[in-house]
């Protein structure tokens, strides 16, 4: 039986924005991480994949909800207790050039967490581990003792990938950490990350909002829509058998190396505008643009349903207790995802 690393228990995370504002950036999401695992978390912009994990790292603190680290309340540590949390978890931050001080060297930016956390205080010590992860990451000594200006994105995302490395952290979260990169870097990273796991036993949260990308580096996967967790399994059963609409929509939209799939394959087209999460639709937050859409959607909020062994899913669709002759069948490319 996998051991849970990191635990979420109805997470909620809520900006005030004004005086009578709230955004509703994350509601009630619970999933675990598995240790040596990599979970992928994806969604549309702005859906609050980014907000979990920097509530997670305790850089926002929640606003309902608890985060267990190792069997650790992750916000209810003291300072002696988060300062030893950051030694376990480090994050990649999604822009590689902003996340890197332009005023200090490669080896200062890479070497700086060490110093905080008082390891290699020998300076010559320090330094050699300062290579060594530089190439650990595809660098090398040369890249040292240079600036973050002097180098491609892809390259900056190494450092930034170094740089978590530097406290020998068993979990990482990744924020978007290829968005920002042109498709031939993306796969260097990917595998990069992928050998360092294997290497070094690390669990990855992945942030992203490519599924295609995401399949390749994730064991599983859960999908957010407007705050709220929609559907979460393996990373296969998403993909062979999406059951929420949204994350069906979402596959829709990967491209099909194959003519002849990708002209006759159907593609589903959302209508409406993404609403505000200032303001949100009541029950389900997603019936706005759900073709499936029923009257209870508009109600009540659905239930989280294990509707298949290991796949979740929060969708009135699935929900035997509603009357089946109120629930539309739904047909994705011919093949029944409901019936």
């Amino acid at each position: 039986m996998s051991e849970e690393i990191l635990q979420l228990k109805s997470l909620t995370k809520h900006f005030n924005v004004g005086k009578k504002q709230v955004l509703q950036a994350v509601n009630d999401v619970t999933f675990h991480i598995n240790k040596g695992e990599t979970f992928g978390l994806v969604g549309e912009s702005g859906c609050g994949k980014t907000t979990v994990g920097r509530t997670i790292m305790g850089l926002y603190n929640k606003t309902a909800g608890d985060v267990f680290y190792d069997g650790q309340n992750v916000h209810e540590l003291d300072d002696k207790g988060t300062f030893n949390f950051y030694r376990q978890m480090q994050m990649i931050f999604q822009d590689p050039y902003a996340s890197l001080n332009p005023r200090s060297t490669v080896k200062e930016v890479i070497a700086e967490p060490m110093e905080v956390h008082g390891l290699y205080p020998n300076k010559k010590e320090q330094l050699d581990r300062v290579i060594q992860l530089l190439e650990e990451v595809g660098l090398n000594r040369e890249h040292a003792d240079r600036y973050p200006h002097e180098f491609s994105g892809g390259q900056r995302q190494r450092i930034g990938i170094a740089r978590a490395l530097a406290l020998n952290p068993d979990f990482i979260i990744a924020d978007e950490p290829i968005s920002a990169l042109d498709v031939s870097v993306q796969a260097q990273v990917v595998n990069l990350l992928k050998n360092l796991q294997a290497e070094k036993d690390l669990t990855f949260l992945f942030i992203a909002h490519d599924l295609s990308m995401v399949k390749q580096i994730s064991d599983r996967i859960g999908v957010m829509y407007l705050g709220n967790l929609v559907e979460l399994t393996s990373s296969d059963a998403l993909y062979e058998n999406p059951l929420h609409p949204y994350t069906q929509a979402l596959l829709s939209a990967i491209p099909i190396p194959d003519p002849d799939i990708e002209d006759i394959r159907e593609r589903i087209i959302l209508q409406g505008e993404l609403p505000s999460p200032i303001d949100p639709p009541s029950g389900c937050v997603f019936r706005t643009r759900c073709p499936f859409a029923m009257d209870v959607c508009a109600r009540s909020r659905p239930e989280w349903l294990e509707v298949e062994e290991d796949h979740y899913v929060a969708c009135h669709l699935y929900d035997e207790t509603l009357n089946e002759s109120n629930q539309p069948d739904i047909t994705i490319n011919q093949k029944p995802v409901r019936s």
